[in-house]
Order: structure tokens, then C-alpha cells, then sequence
């Protein structure tokens, strides 16, 4: 490298250019199927859009050290690497301000005593998907007071091709349905990573009308972002508008 030439500048603009492209990589090959939704998650943010930080400060660095009285070269370098670096922290910043208003589960329910049972999804998974528990519903409670059981002045039968009409509504998949036992299973999968959260839903009767309980849980991840309750609301309010 010519030494007259800023070694931060020069770095800033690859670093940078190696987390767009790994971040590129990362989301394109989950969203084509090319790549695991888990690996092309890890290529997009924890390597591809955390190097954004390291190119953004050395980026800084390198316009301090070639400005017009230092009479070294890399300039544009230094203003290649700091936009770039710029970009991908502003996506990392974008995507982390919606986890920092909600609390870190991603299993939400209606009815905690007796949430939906998974009996699809966890053949897919292989494994039994029990409810957490009272940790996850002491969170719930606190952060998502309007999820709670969906009750409708309509017969039990009624109440399901209602749900049914919900579900499709918003986009979900159907994967199993059960009219006379009043269940439901469906699926959602995001459109760029690929990650599949499951829905459970269940009718019983109630008085002169229905009881309906859901359940939406994400199969990757610690948490998820809100996005579950925010489904289980959306269902409640299309539920409660169909006829």
C-alpha cells in the first residue's frame, strides 16, 4: 500500500463492502431458498451488518487523515467506507428499535391455563412444543394486556368459518383443520429469511356463543419482536369483523 495513502481509509471501504455483500448474500439465498433461513440470518446480521460499526468509525478516521491540509490520499476511500458503514448501521438500528419495546419470548397465548395444543408443527419439528409457562405468561401479561380469549355471539360452527375466513385474510397457511373438534393449525412464514411462526387455534362453545383461544409461537429465535401478539390482535379484530 502507498504509504501516503490512509490504512484506515483503505480498510473502511473494504470492511464496508464486505458486510453489504455478506448481508446481500444473507438475505438473498434465505429469500430464494438458496440458503438455510438460520444461515442466511447469521451471514445478514451478526457478520454481514456488524462489521457497518467497524467501517463507519475507521471510515471517520480516514476523512480526519486525508482532509486537504494533510496531503495524504484515500479520500474517497474514507467517504466510500463511511457511507457504506453508515448504511448498515442504520439497518442494524432500524431493525433492533422495535425488540427494545418488548420483552424477549416468543410463545404468546390467550388462555395460559390451557393454550392451544401444536400436534402439525410439532411432528415438523419433532418434538413436543409445551407452553413455557408462568415466565412467559408473567411477560405477557405486562407487555400485551389486550391478548385475551375471543369471545363472539356465534354458534361454535359459525365461529370456526369465521376463524377460517381470519386466518386467510392475513395471509396465513392452513395446515390442518378440524371442524367438529373446532381446531386449527396455520402456518406464516416471513418473505426474506424464510422463519416460520406456527398458529394454533381452538372454538369451544361458551354460553350463547364461542370461546376461541390462540396461540402463536416462532420456531426460531428467543424473541419475536411483538410480531406474535401483534398476529393474534389482528386475528381477534378480523374475527370479531366477519360475517
Amino acid at each position: 500500500m502507498d504509504a501516503n495513502r490512509s490504512f484506515a481509509a483503505a480498510l473502511s471501504a473494504r470492511i464496508g463492502l464486505t458486510g453489504v455483500v455478506l448481508a446481500l448474500l444473507g438475505a438473498g439465498g434465505a429469500a430464494l431458498g438458496v440458503l438455510p433461513p438460520r444461515l442466511g440470518f447469521l451471514l445478514f446480521g451478526p457478520t454481514g451488518l456488524l462489521l457497518g460499526p467497524v467501517a463507519l468509525v475507521l471510515g471517520i478516521v480516514g476523512l480526519a487523515r486525508t482532509g486537504p491540509a494533510s496531503g495524504r490520499a484515500g479520500r474517497p476511500q474514507a467517504i466510500r467506507g463511511t457511507a457504506l458503514g453508515a448504511l448498515l448501521f442504520g439497518v442494524v438500528a432500524t431493525l433492533a428499535i422495535p425488540g427494545r419495546q418488548v420483552p424477549v419470548i416468543n410463545d404468546i397465548t390467550t388462555n395460559f391455563a390451557d393454550p392451544p395444543l401444536f400436534e402439525v408443527a410439532a411432528r415438523d419439528i419433532g418434538r413436543p412444543l409445551p407452553y413455557p409457562g408462568e415466565s412467559f405468561a408473567t411477560q405477557q401479561r405486562a407487555a400485551y394486556p389486550k391478548v385475551a380469549p375471543i369471545v363472539i355471539l356465534a354458534p361454535p360452527a359459525q365461529a370456526f368459518e369465521r376463524v377460517k375466513s381470519a386466518v386467510r385474510g392475513l395471509g396465513l397457511e392452513i395446515v390442518h383443520e378440524d371442524a367438529s373438534a373446532g381446531r386449527l393449525e396455520a402456518r406464516a412464514t416471513s418473505r426474506i429469511f424464510r422463519f416460520v411462526d406456527d398458529v394454533a387455534i381452538r372454538v369451544r362453545p361458551t354460553g350463547q356463543g364461542s370461546m376461541i383461544d390462540v396461540r402463536s409461537r416462532s420456531r426460531d429465535g428467543r424473541g419475536d419482536f411483538g410480531v406474535n401478539a401483534k398476529r393474534i390482535e389482528a386475528l381477534a379484530e378480523a374475527i370479531r369483523a366477519a360475517r
